[in-house]
Formats: C-alpha cells, structure tokens, sequence
C-alpha cells in the first residue's frame, strides 16, 4: 500500500507532523503547507501553541491536546480526550469524513512511540497518511544549549528514554564511554544519572541537563554525574505545579559541557527571557516585537491608544478627491494611521494608488515610509536625519512658483498633532489643508493579569515611544514597578516619564523604534557582562528582590 495515496474515493488523509521541541521557528516549510491546507488539526498540548498561528481561521482551537473540528452536519465532535486508542479514533474518525488531518506531535514523529502506533492503526484502516519530519528534541534542545554531540574524534551517540528505558538499556549505555542524550524529567533526572553510574559510567562523568529547551524560558545546568541532584537541591530546582515537561540531559566528556560558557548562543542573548511590555498596537508593534525576539526577549503587545475616524468626515473627503483632480502638490504622512486612513478612504471611493500620479509624497519614519510602500506608493521625500515634523522640514523644498504649479500640501494627520510641521510649511511658502484624518483616544485597560504584571513588576523592561504612551499606559494600567527597566525613545518620552515618577535608564540615540529596541539590548548585554564578572548569577530585572534599590545606568 502506498500511503500517501488515498485507496478509495471519499477517503481523508492524514499528515503525520513533527513540530519540534518549542521554538516556533524551528517548523520546516514542508510543516508549514501542511497546517495551511489542514481541515482538522490534532496537536499536542505542548506545541499547539507552536502550530495554531498556521492553521485557517475557521480551524477553531480546543485548549488541550486537540483541536475542535465541525462534523459533517456542522455539529462540534469532542476532542482532546488524552488516552492514545481515543486520540486514534478521532484522526481516524475526521480521515473518513474525507478531511484533511495533521497531527501535530513534539519533536519528531518517528521518535514518537504513540504516533507510531496511531500511523498504525491508519494503516490498518487504509487511511492514507503522510510523515512529516521534525526536529526531534533530544538533537534540537542540545544545540540551543550549547551542547555539541559530538566532536572531531566522531564519539559514539546513545539516545535513551529514561521514562521508559529497562534496567538493561542502563546498564548498557553505562558501559559505554560515547555522549548518551537521556529524555527524562526533572523529577527522574537524578535517578537516571545514578542508574547509568550503577552501569559503569564515572561519578565524575560530564553532565549538562536542560529545561524548556529551545523556548525563552529554557535554562541549562552543568554538573556531574555525581553531582546533579546535590546541583538542583542548592539551585532550588523544583518539577512544576503544572506538570513535568520532558528535560534533556547530555552526559559525557565529548559532548561539551566544560567548553558550554563560549558555544552558549542563545541564552547568552542579552534579553535572554526578559519580558517586554511594548505599549503599541499588533500593527504598528510587529517588526518591533520581531527585533526584540532575535535579542531573546518575549515581547508583550499592550495599545494604549485607539485610533477613530474623525467625528466630521466631509473635510477628509473633500482632501481625498482633491487629490485626484489636481488640488495638491504634496502629500505629507506623518504616521502610519494617516496612511491607512487615506487607504481606507481610497477603497471606500473604489481608487489605488495610481490616483497618486502626478503627487509628490512626504513620510515621517521608516514604518510610515513601509506602509506606503505596501500600498503601492514610494515616497518622494523621507526626512535625511531626525525622523520627526522638524526633521521633515530641515530638507522640504521651499515654494517655488516657477516650478511648482501648484502651492498647497495635503496634511492628514491626528487630532491631537502639534502645529510644527504646518507652521514650518506656511514659513516655507506653501499653503496646507491641515486636515483631521483620525482621531486618537485612550485605549480601553488591558486584562487585570497584565494590569498587576505592570505594577507588580512582572515585566523586566517597557519600551516608552512617545509621551503619549507614557501618559497613556500610566492612566490605563498604572505606573510600572520600580525594578522594570524604563526605555524612552527621546528626550521628550523621557521627560514625561520622570514626571510620571519614573526612572528613565535607557535612552535610545536616534528616535526610532528599532535603535530604542537596540539600545535596551546594549543596556541588557551590559549588564549581564558585570553579573557574570562579579560572579554573580545572571537574573532577569523581574527576579530581583522587592523593595531592593536599582543601580543607575553609567
């Protein structure tokens, strides 16, 4: 039987796939197609979080180990029910049905004993199925560690089950002198060390143990052998409330644990975990929260405002269909809400971007210059320095009327937007439509988890963009505690901030989102560079003691 290959009409399929050990990025393309075209989706609650964002909107998610899918007659079947013969039953169940199935597993299928016997009972079914590999937490978790496998010798590598090994396997592995990779949990670690020195390995063998490997929350020990269980005990390490994810443990003299302080790439990071509160939209946040990522922090999206239409639209109207019949010169975008205001109003009149023909067009910043671009429209004029009005207006043309026919410029912007950039216009000679495009309004308060993690100093740092977030967030959720590291794009940002009772530590050196998220990574790698040279052990802001007094940035 082939058995990508459906063997009677009307007959499902079902994709085996390995979403691996928790790090989103690490799905491969092939993963990513198959949760595209998925009509049911079964995942593990470990990584459903991982596959979800992939899945079509109208695939709903059950917050256990499977999602709910519509039936034939659109009536709901139970999923997520956690013994293998059930979770078979429903792939095999949705596969008949003739939909499309993924089930999505942690790490690798074909490492997965449970999936193996579900691919079995397709089989035996005639249910086409399909394996998507995956990368398999016991080699993905090590070199997030830091931990090579093997060397330049080509050392021998074991992988053992210690939830499921025999005292045969132990005794086996114990024996041998190659790097063993042992899945175990943080509350049977200890004993699988004992079991493989009860086989014959040294107590002073090499042993480097990892938890919630691959994910910002992933921490690694290094110890012995002999050592580990006297290591947890002083480090206080304790099995979660919520349950024993699997660790993964390295043991051996080749498998790097003693060179682990300079191939630590990842929790090395200079926001390695920190928790950031970024007080902007999805929208305007999502290249921000991605360059926060890569520094290895966990990005936290909170508005603090919220954008309306203008309460009279006729003057916005009356600008948009100027600039199709010629009243305007320029148009001047000064945010990327006045960009998608006028986009809005263009759809709404059935126009594109050809109606900009002829315009010459002005962005403030490099997001409102993207959403542009995006919308068909490269600009003309993108200020040279300073991305501000004031920045705009040291390299706008002054009006000349023998080559400018015509002298007036198209100015959507806020309600709430200072007069400098018209001012400085009028100056310049061009008469401006300064008209109301959107309004701004305080955002309604974010959930009272996220509320107490402010103020109780659940984030390690808040990244403050304009004086109006300051004002905003401070009047919505309340000021952030003491310990948060305070970051202010400019000299303004942070003067609001010191008025509001903060304590500004990071200044950005340009005003601009990405340099502010790269000063805070400085100030991050700084100060984990002084822990590590005190001997210190290296802590979150979050971590630190209630009460106790920050150090001011040098």
């Amino acid at each position: 039987m082939n058995p990508t290959a459906p063997n009677h009409p009307g007959c499902g399929h079902v994709t085996f796939l390995g979403a691996g050990p928790g790090d989103p990025g690490l799905l491969t393309l092939r993963a990513v197609e198959a949760l595209a075209t998925a009509d049911v989706l079964i995942a593990d609650a470990q990584v459903l979080d991982v596959v979800r964002p992939h899945v079509r909107p109208h695939v709903a998610a059950d917050a256990q180990s499977a999602l709910r899918h519509p039936d034939a007659d659109g009536t709901s079947v139970p999923a997520g029910v956690p013994v293998l013969r059930d979770t078979a039953n429903l792939v095999m169940g949705a596969a008949r049905t003739g939909k499309r199935v993924v089930r999505a597993v942690a790490g690798d299928p074909g490492l997965d004993g449970d999936a193996a016997d579900e691919m079995l009972a397709c089989a035996a079914e005639s249910i086409a199925f399909e394996v998507v590999p995956g990368v398999a937490a016991a080699v993905g978790v090590p070199a997030y560690a830091g931990v090579p496998l093997r060397d330049a010798q080509g050392t021998d590598v074991r992988f053992v089950d210690a939830r499921t090994a025999d005292e045969r396997c132990g005794g086996e592995v114990g024996a041998s002198d190659g790097t063993v990779v042992v899945t175990a949990t943080l509350e049977t670690v200890a004993a699988a060390a004992g079991e493989l020195v009860a086989g014959g390995r040294k107590p002073d063998t090499p042993l480097a143990v990892t938890i919630a490997g691959t994910t910002t929350r992933q921490r690694t020990w290094t110890a012995t052998l002999g050592t580990i269980a006297q290591v947890f005990k002083s480090a206080k390490v304790l099995p979660s409330a919520a349950g024993s994810p699997p660790v993964i443990a390295v043991v051996g003299a080749r498998g790097a644990a003693a060179r682990r302080d300079r191939l630590s790439w990842f929790e090395s990071k200079p926001l390695f975990g920190w928790n950031v509160l970024v007080p902007r939209t999805k929208e305007q946040a999502a290249s921000l929260s991605d360059q926060l990522r890569s520094y290895g922090a966990v990005p936290s999206e909170v508005p603090t405002i919220a954008v309306e239409p203008p309460r009279t639209p006729q003057q916005m109207e009356r600008a948009v269909k100027g600039l199709v019949t010629g009243r305007y010169e320029w148009i001047a975008f000064t945010s990327v809400n006045a960009v998608k205001a006028v986009r809005e109003k263009f759809e709404e009149y059935g126009l594109d971007a050809r109606a900009f023909a002829g315009i010459k067009v002005a962005a403030v910043g490099e997001q409102t210059a993207k959403s542009l671009v995006e919308f068909g429209v490269k600009p003309d004029l993108v200020p040279s320095g300073e991305q501000s009005a004031a920045g705009l207006l040291e390299d706008w043309p002054p009006y000349d009327p023998v080559f400018d026919p015509i002298d007036r410029v198209f100015l959507p912007r806020a309600d709430i937007a200072t007069e400098t950039l018209v001012a400085g216009l009028i100056e310049l000679g061009w008469e401006v439509d300064d008209v109301t495009a959107y309004r701004t309004v305080r955002a309604s308060p974010p959930p009272a988890e996220t509320r107490e993690a402010i103020k109780g100093g659940g984030f390690d740092a808040v990244l403050f963009t304009s004086s109006s977030t300051v004002r905003n967030l401070v009047g919505i959720a309340g000021k952030p505690h003491n310990v948060t590291v305070i970051a202010c794009i400019g000299p303004a940002t942070a003067k609001t901030a010191e008025e509001h009772g903060l304590r500004v530590d990071v200044l950005s050196p340009e005003p601009s989102v990405h340099k502010l998220a790269e000063a805070l990574a400085e100030f991050g790698a700084a100060r984990r560079a002084a822990a590590i040279e005190a001997g210190d052990p290296v802590t979150r802001p979050s971590e630190r003691r209630p009460g106790s007094r920050r150090r001011a940035r040098s």
